[in-house]
């Protein structure tokens, strides 16, 4: 069966013309390469620097990658194919405070996507923004509401809301949820699992928060100074790390590397 998306030896090098010795090469990421099936979630994981966001931007098509590949079902994505790409993998922003227009309404931002990379008219588009706006739990009067004026639950809502108007079948979030608070975390990460099982989405989650990783996760990729340095299921890597920095992400976590007894009743 072929996966849904799979990166191969995904490189990004940038030239260093500051040099003692003249010019030479920085790689952000070098050498990335794992497979991402329907409905499961892939974690990357790393200290800061560690190349983790330059990957999530070259699969989105936001970064040129200097070598590799990357196959969506089967077929070869190239860079600037943005038509096609933003409708099956979108991004689901960081900082929602900074991610819109202040000054639009929430029917505003959910409708710019629709009309841009759709043939809907307006009464299609309409009902495709209601119908997404209560898949993450909001109601169709929000379209009128300023988006300046909303919670920042709210925001984050309606953020989950502009990745999904296109129907697309992964979902890269860049520590979306790192900064919000502990109820505020559980209610939307509950929120995305759910969409998961509902919509058949995929989701690729970089951050560092093991907790939030390990109940989201079935597979993580740990990263260092661009290099892929351990890559296997949630639960193999925090129970059996196999290099010092996975261990040292999991204890600073954890407190400790976690037993199988860990996974009895969480994911």
């Amino acid at each position: 069966m072929t996966a849904l998306l799979q990166v191969e030896d995904l490189t990004k090098r940038f030239k260093d013309s500051a040099g003692l010795f003249g010019q030479s090469d920085l790689y952000a990421a070098q050498d990335i390469s794992f497979t991402l099936e329907t409905k499961k979630t892939l974690a990357i994981i790393g200290n800061n620097g560690s190349g983790k966001s330059t990957v999530a931007k070259m699969i989105v098509g936001i970064t040129q990658p200097t070598s590799g590949k990357i196959m969506f079902k089967g077929n070869e994505l190239t860079f600037g194919d943005y038509h096609f790409r933003t409708k099956h993998i979108r991004m689901l922003f960081q900082d929602v405070n900074a991610a819109f227009n202040p000054r639009l309404n929430v029917g505003q931002i959910l409708d710019i996507p629709l009309r841009l990379a759709t043939d809907l008219d307006e009464t299609e588009r309409n009902n495709r923004i209601f119908d997404t706006l209560r898949l993450v739990g909001l109601y169709p009067d929000h379209t009128n509401i300023k988006i300046a004026t909303m919670s920042t639950s709210q925001k984050q809502r309606v953020a989950l809301a502009h990745a999904l108007i296109l129907h697309p079948d992964i979902i890269i979030a860049d520590d979306a949820l790192g900064f919000l608070d502990a109820s505020v975390k559980t209610q939307l990460t509950n929120l995305m699992l759910d969409i998961q099982e509902r919509r058949g989405v995929s989701y690729i989650y970089i951050g560092q928060n093991m907790g939030l990783i390990k109940h989201i996760a079935d597979e993580v990729l740990v990263m260092d100074e661009g290099q892929m340095i351990e890559y296997g299921s949630t639960r193999s890597l925090f129970t059996n790390p196999q290099t010092d920095i996975t261990r040292r992400l999991v204890e600073g976590y954890f407190g400790k590397v976690l037993g199988d007894d860990s996974w009895t009743i969480a994911k």
